[in-house]
């Protein structure tokens, strides 16, 4: 994809993505997850290549996908002038949904806005109003699941939630969550693609991630200014003993010490490696 000012957004991009299962699409801001997700959605065009839906080409099966396609974008827009459940029934019309009364409760209640369903959007907080970005998506329950930075908002508890409600939603549909958190994918998704400027650094399990790191994180004791030259500091954490710095590079120096990589590690050192080349 590239934009008309020239800037090259994603770049020899190839991916198969498989149903059920819940794919973790990671990178830093302004990697080119949106572009490659507003792709996928039909919501733009690709400058280059081609996108299939079960070996057809989208612009032939893009009514079909539209049709089975929740889609939550990062900016999502919302209807001040409407309370939730006229928001969600004005969305269920435009799925075409046989039952929407049943359907719109029925997604309130999952997304813990019952006592909001008669209030008017500009009266909502900011999570709340992610919420019914989330609620929008889920209606219906459609096959294919996009999800643009779904947690954005939304207090440690309610992103623990939906963590679990899309994991048991990935178990007969295919979900598509993009985020440059963590946390948010680690305990859940079953493959990752890791993207930075608009190239693919890696597909796979988080295992096999995680593994692709080992050997290249490790910890140390900040004693001199000079330490952490060549390496990419990933925590510096102030202890009784002083500050103990945690780090990933392609060759660790000797006075570091290996330690078992976490799956942020590990994406560190993926997007440290990109950005070195």
């Amino acid at each position: 994809m590239t934009y008309p000012n020239g800037k090259q957004a994603l770049q020899d991009v190839s991916l198969d993505l498989h149903t059920p299962n819940l794919i973790g699409l990671l990178g830093p801001n302004g990697a080119g997850k949106s572009t490659l997700i507003k792709l996928l959605a039909a919501a733009q065009i690709p400058t280059s290549g081609t996108i299939q839906l079960d070996g057809v080409s989208l612009t032939q099966t893009e009514r079909l996908l539209k049709a089975q396609l929740g889609y939550l974008p990062q900016d999502f827009g919302l209807f001040d002038e409407l309370t939730v459940f006229q928001f969600l029934d004005y969305m269920a019309a435009l799925k075409g949904l046989s039952d929407p009364k049943t359907a719109i409760q029925e997604i309130i209640r999952v997304v813990n806005l019952e006592e909001k369903a008669t209030s008017k959007m500009d009266t909502l907080s900011g999570g709340q109003r992610q919420r019914v970005g989330i609620a929008q998506a889920l209606l219906g329950y459609p096959p294919f699941l996009i999800l643009d930075e779904p947690t954005v908002g939304l207090d440690p508890e309610e992103r623990i939630h939906f963590r679990n409600l899309f994991s048991r939603l990935a178990q007969n549909r295919l979900i598509l969550l993009s985020t440059h958190i963590i946390e948010d994918i680690q305990s859940v998704c079953n493959q990752l693609v890791v993207i930075d400027h608009g190239r693919i650094l890696f597909t796979g399990t988080p295992t096999q991630m995680i593994q692709a790191a080992a050997g290249h994180v490790g910890v140390f004791w900040e004693r001199q200014s000079n330490q952490g030259h060549g390496l990419t500091i990933t925590a510096r954490v102030n202890t009784s003993q002083g500050i103990r710095c945690r780090a990933v590079a392609d060759i660790l120096p000797d006075y570091v010490q290996p330690d078992e990589p976490t799956l942020e590690d590990a994406y560190l050192y993926l997007i440290s490696r990109g950005t070195n080349k």
